[in-house]
Parts: C-alpha cells; structure tokens; sequence
C-alpha cells in the first residue's frame, strides 16, 4: 500500500475517534444536564411542598368557612375564640373537608396538577389512629415534608373538660374534686347525645355523680362501669323545659369530658382522645 492510502487510513481512524470522543462527550453533557435538571425539579419540589404545608397550618384557608362549601382556598389552621389564627393547627373538620374535594383543592389549586400527592396526620402519644388522604400510587422518587401541630379533632363538642377547675351546687373543694355544670333543654335531647367520656386509664380509679339543681337524681357516687357513660337518662327535668345538670368527679382533674354530639355521631369516635387537642406529625408527600 503506497503512501497516500496509509494516510487515508490515518485520517478515516482520527475521524473514527473524533466522533466516538463527540458522542461520549454528548453523552455525557445530555446526562449531566438531565441530572441538573432533575435535581432542579426535586428542589423546586422540596420548596414547593415546604411552602404549601406552612401555608395550611398557619391559614385558615379564605373564606374560613370554605369547608362548608368545599370552595375556596384551602387552609387547615384552628381560629380561637378571639378569632385568632392559632399558628401550626389543623381543625380536624376542614382536613376532612379536603379529603372530599382533594383533586379540586389541592391538586389543582395547591399544586397545578404536576405532582401526586398525599396528607398524612398521625397522633403522636394517643390511641388515635393515623388518617391519610389523597393519591394513593406513590411511587419513583418521594419527597416529604413534615410538621409538629395541634389538632383539636372532635373537640368542638365538648362542653366541660374536668381537667379545668368548675363550679359545684355541693361545696366540693377543686383541689380534691372536680365539678362542673351545663344547661339543657328537653329539645336538645331529640336531636343530641350527651356523654361522658372518661379515659380508659382512669375509669378503674374514679367515681362520679349526676344532679340538677332541684333533685339530686343520682344519690350516691357510681363507678363507671364503662369510660363511655350515656346520660340521656339521667337526666330529670321534673316538668320544667329545662335542667342545669352538675357533674362531679371524686378526684381532681381526671381525664375526663362532658360532650354532646349530634345523635348520627359514630359510636367509635367516642374515645377520650378525640375529644382533647392532641399533638400529631403532620406529613405531605409529593412524587411525579
């Protein structure tokens, strides 16, 4: 082979490498921007979903009803009595709320529609079940953001927490005992259940008594025989339209609450826990 083939071998060889170089070189710049942009896209989600929890725990959403209607922009934060926003809350009414309309409120109001996600609330140091809504499908690459909040549950039907000192028709010191009282009218008994609700733990140790201000209706002090205790019964309105009924503990600020619920309430909400703000891990998770 004379001269002038060998140097096209040559040439045909360093183009053969030049190209292989390019290709790798591509390659390698296609996967590292790819990886840039992934991991653009993971910390834009990172703050994405960092910025939506803050968001629901510490608004109550607008209008702060929107719960009722299932309209508006979501919020799960509690409002106190001085309509005060109580910062890191969730009402446990509007997180349910949200689990009726999730791809309406949070999907596309929250998040556009370009992630999946799911709430998770669990109760920390209760006998509360975790509740979960949202997508289930989760899947690839998960990101998470986490928060410690307070969550009243089924507070908002509570009448008397004994742990708070009352009053008492009977002298009771609140240092040895706890009283308190509730008026009702014989209206009230068609539409609610009224319930004491004592914590597990304490029913073996504790003794209780129901009376009104005119007869004494129970005489002696009752063990419970159950930590759920139905008082529609005990109740004597002695032909008038109405009662103030006193309830009275033999120990100081028992675990224990006086509610009342509307009479389609579910018998297995009727846990102590449900009726007490609790503190729970509130989780958000999104993934693609």
């Amino acid at each position: 082979m004379d001269s002038r083939g060998n140097a096209a071998i040559e040439i045909a060889i360093v183009m053969i490498v030049v190209m292989m170089i390019g290709a790798v070189v591509l390659n390698l710049s296609q996967s590292m921007n790819q990886k840039a942009i992934e991991a653009n896209e993971a910390e834009n989600t990172e703050i994405l979903i960092s910025e939506v929890i803050d968001n629901l725990i510490n608004n109550p959403g607008i209008p702060e009803n929107w719960h009722e209607y299932g309209k508006g922009t979501p919020g799960l934060a509690i409002g106190n009595e001085h309509e005060e926003t109580i910062s890191n809350s969730v009402s446990y009414q509007k997180f349910l709320a949200l689990n009726k309309n999730y791809k309406k409120l949070v999907s596309e109001r929250l998040f556009d529609s370009k992630v999946k996600t799911s709430i998770e609330l669990v109760p920390l140091e209760s006998s509360i079940s975790s509740v979960k809504i949202g997508d289930t499908d989760e899947k690839g690459n998960v990101f998470s953001a986490h928060r410690l909040v307070k969550c009243d549950f089924f507070k908002k039907y509570v009448i008397n927490d004994f742990k708070i000192p009352g009053k008492c028709n009977h002298g009771h010191k609140q240092d040895s005992h706890s009283c308190n009282y509730f008026k009702i009218f014989k209206g009230n008994l068609k539409n609610s259940d009224y319930y004491l609700i004592v914590d597990k733990n304490e029913k073996s140790d504790l003794r209780y008594m129901v009376d009104t201000t005119r007869v004494v209706k129970s005489r002696y002090w009752q063990s419970p025989q159950s930590d759920i205790i139905h008082l529609n019964d005990e109740i004597n309105f002695y032909d008038d339209t109405s009662a103030v009924v006193f309830i009275h503990f033999d120990k100081p600020k028992p675990k224990a609450v006086l509610i009342s619920v509307p009479k389609s309430f579910k018998i297995n909400g009727l846990n102590y826990d449900y009726f007490r703000t609790n503190d729970c891990d509130l989780i958000l998770k999104a993934w693609y």
